[in-house]
């Protein structure tokens, strides 16, 4: 009887294990395995080549470049869509008027295309007529052009994923307080507990598993979320905006560089693994206390 129910359990699991692994694992394995081989060029096949890959990847300057802009990108993305989201989540979790409209108005950025999005932002940032400079020129600043200068495009590409991703966050932290019981929140008035306190000693700590949800989505998001980069810089000015995913796209598919693609992936995915496994062991403890 036993057996019989491993058996229907197996025959269950199978079509999901089987797209599991012919879509997921296989090409991870294909792609590490790659990363050792040379790209075919024509009639010439693609060669071992060991470490020859890697050798050309640390000595590549437009891939420092990227590493360097990509953790700007994930320094300043992670904590401020995490803290918006936060901030928006306690401005909705109580009673005031209008809360449905406000709840849907932070979530829509959320399920905009990403696409849909940096082209609404690529308004907002036009060189004397875009939402940003007509204000500017309220104050007498003249225009920026934001996206087409080396020294703000990055963050002008920032700011429309914080943008966008804080809104799902923002669910999550709501989801969270709403299980927090309403009698802590009664207990600490009684003993004229102000609000910050209240969300520092209880708040706080009650939510620390959704933090680490939402910190580790926030960081692989950091790393593959490059719609907008497509349709905004393309990566410039001289690569000012270009960020690890993106050159990836560049490699693999501009310039046919499969070889040199598979081994820029297989970093990326190393820096993410090794970033999640310490994002777990660092806020471990603050999770899961007693």
């Amino acid at each position: 009887m036993i057996k019989r129910e491993w058996i229907y359990a197996w025959l269950l699991l199978l079509p999901a294990l089987v797209l599991l692994f012919g879509f997921t694992h296989l090409p991870a394995i294909q792609t590490l395995i790659d990363s050792f081989w040379s790209t075919p060029r024509g009639r010439r096949p693609s060669v071992f080549i060991g470490l020859g890959n890697y050798e050309r990847l640390f000595a590549d300057p437009i891939f420092i470049r990227a590493m360097v802009n990509n953790a700007i990108y994930a320094a300043i993305t992670i904590p401020a869509s995490i803290a918006l989201a936060l901030v928006m989540a306690l401005f909705v979790h109580r009673r005031i008027a209008g809360l449905s409209f406000l709840r849907m108005a932070y979530f829509t950025p959320t399920v905009l295309p990403l696409i849909a999005v940096a082209n609404i932002w690529l308004f907002f940032y036009l060189p004397g007529f875009g939402l940003f400079d007509q204000v500017r020129a309220l104050f007498g600043f003249g225009p920026v052009n934001w996206v087409g200068q080396p020294s703000t495009a990055l963050y002008a590409v920032t700011a429309v994923s914080i943008w966008n991703q804080a809104g799902l966050f923002m669910i999550f932290y709501l989801a969270a307080l709403q299980t927090i019981p309403p009698s802590l929140r009664e207990a600490a008035a009684l003993e004229g507990t102000s609000p910050w306190t209240f969300f520092r000693r209880v708040t706080w700590p009650l939510i620390m598993p959704t933090t680490l949800f939402v910190s580790v989505n926030a960081t692989i998001n950091a790393f593959r979320m490059v719609d907008h980069i497509f349709v905004m810089t393309q990566g410039g000015p001289n690569n000012a905006s270009m960020l690890l995913l993106y050159y990836i796209y560049d490699q693999g598919f501009r310039y046919w560089d499969t070889g040199y693609a598979a081994t820029l992936t297989v970093v990326m995915v190393a820096i993410l693994a090794l970033v999640g496994i310490g994002q777990f062991f660092v806020l471990d403890r603050r999770v899961h206390y007693r």
